[in-house]
Order: structure tokens, then sequence, then C-alpha cells
């Protein structure tokens, strides 16, 4: 890796993210798969202006699914570096501003 800059790679905005945004004071995103705890820390308190309490970071498998058109092709989607940050209470960041 190059830069602080290159350790998030996008937000991950589902239903439960969306959850864990308003209820849990918690974000995810996707990361750089040789990404560690303290430097997905880093990237979060220097893009977003922000205080982190704690990171957890988990390796989502890569899964097979089928086309829609043909139930026998199958394609295998790649798997990815998941972090789920903490943040202290009263903190948020801008990506999620406005998902509801």
């Amino acid at each position: 890796m190059t830069s602080i800059y290159d350790v998030l790679k996008r937000p991950i905005i589902t239903e439960k993210s969306n959850y864990q945004n308003t209820k849990l004071n918690q974000v995810a995103f996707e990361v750089a798969s040789e990404a560690t705890k303290a430097m997905i820390k880093d990237a979060v308190e220097l893009m977003f202006d922000v205080t982190v309490e704690r990171v957890n970071v988990t390796n989502v498998p890569a899964k097979r699914t089928r086309r829609w058109q043909s139930r026998r092709v199958k394609v295998r989607r790649s798997g990815y570096k998941k972090a789920i940050v903490t943040l202290t209470e009263g903190q948020n960041v801008d990506v999620f501003e406005g998902v509801k």
C-alpha cells in the first residue's frame, strides 16, 4: 500500500449497515486486503475527522452465484475484507448522511 488514502475502498451501504449507523454508531467499509486495524483507524480518523473507538475486521468469503438467464452458468464473486468502525458518541461520517 502506498498511502493511507488507499486503505478505504468504499462504504458498504445495506439495510444492516444503515441500522448500525443509526442505532449503534458504527460505519462499515470495504478495505484493502492487506490493511490492519491500526491502519484502518488512522485512515478513518484522518479522512472524516472523527474519533474511532473500536475497529472490527472480517474477511467476507467469495461466493458462487448463477446468471439470471441460465441457471447452469455459475459465476464466482470475489471475496473482500470488511471493517466495521465504531465511533464515539455524537460523531458520524458524512458519507452516510441522508441515507435512511
